[in-house]
């Protein structure tokens, strides 16, 4: 299970390190390959263990090349996508597209959402989070039937 935000500096190479709580498993579990590919609705990149990316990509292989919007969706997660091993300290290279696609500077914010990371630039997340805040105070709770059994 991947979960928390951790602030990573990302060096001029771009290389960030994954945290230490996530090394061994990523390790032993998925060989220390993740693959990074590009988010279809936010301004951030989703960093998979291969085993997890190995999942997404039999669902996109079931998607219909002749279908434009399955198409789409196919062609950008499977276009961006780009196998990044751990090395010996623990760091992945984000290549230089990925970066561009998600503006990535030298702060960056790496965030556990269950199965995947996010990686994002610092200021876009922040922005992200207060977006978040702002949505959440408008939205009716009690009205998502797939919410009216959920508690905290």
């Amino acid at each position: 299970m991947l979960r928390g935000a951790s602030a990573i500096n990302m060096d001029a190479k771009g290389r960030i390190a994954i945290p230490a709580r996530y090394r061994e498993s990523l390790r032993s579990q998925h060989e220390g390959i993740l693959v990074v590919t590009v988010d279809i609705s936010d301004p951030c990149l989703l960093i998979y263990p291969l085993h997890e990316w190995e999942q997404v990509e039999d669902k996109l292989k079931r998607l219909a090349d002749t279908n434009p919007k399955q198409r789409v969706f196919k062609r950008k997660l499977l276009g961006y996508a780009q196998d990044c091993e751990m090395d010996s300290h623990s760091r992945i290279v984000i290549p230089p597209t990925l970066r561009q696609y998600a503006q990535l500077e030298k702060k960056t914010m790496l965030v556990g959402v269950s199965n995947k990371f996010e990686l994002w630039d610092e200021a876009s997340w922040q922005q992200k989070l207060a977006d978040d805040e702002a949505l959440i105070e408008q939205m009716d709770f009690s009205q998502d039937p797939s919410l009216a059994d959920f508690s905290l």
